[in-house]
């Protein structure tokens, strides 16, 4: 769990968070209805904010761990750290219900962004994987969500997957 009432790249962890309906984390820079990434507020700021919760899967984290970066909870941006739940596999539309109060719905995938290589040099590359028939690579930098019922969530909560109606489609970059 980690926020920043500032905008910047890294978030400091929290012992809970408060998610907010069709808003985002309580304290959190992103937190609002219109978009409140800068770059994208620039280009239009009345556009609907699918990125109110950032997820990273806890996994990945150790994985990248392994490979020498110094990384901590919070580091990549994250609100929430997960455990157990293959976020990128997920189709978009996914609800997840972290802990037991709130339910957040998967929009996109985050693009892993110049500003990853100057919080640990060369970690961008490993945010990315390899290219599709289509000739795109995929994201690794965890997926964004809306709050549709906003809660408190606490580390080690519980976070229960229930997938759209069919068919399924893949989460894009957002």
């Amino acid at each position: 769990m980690s926020i920043s009432p500032k905008h910047g790249f890294s978030k400091e962890p929290q012992l809970s968070i408060l998610l907010i309906e069709g808003e985002g984390v309580e304290g959190d820079a992103h937190r609002g209805r219109t978009v409140q990434h800068l770059y994208l507020k620039r280009k239009d700021p009345t556009t609907y904010n699918h990125s109110q919760v950032h997820l990273f899967a806890g996994e990945a984290l150790d994985d990248l761990r392994a490979l020498g970066f110094e990384i901590p909870n919070g580091g990549l941006g994250e609100n929430v750290l997960t455990r157990g739940v293959d976020l990128l596999s997920l189709p978009e539309g996914t609800r997840l219900y972290l802990g037991n109060e709130a339910i957040v719905q998967l929009t996109g995938l985050r693009t892993p962004c110049s500003q990853i290589d100057g919080f640990r040099n060369g970690l961008q590359q490993h945010l990315w994987g390899e290219r599709g028939d289509d000739g795109k690579r995929s994201r690794r930098a965890g997926v964004m969500s809306i709050v549709l019922t906003g809660g408190h969530v606490y580390p080690h909560d519980e976070i229960r997957v229930e997938l759209p109606a069919e068919p399924h489609l893949p989460l894009r970059p957002v």
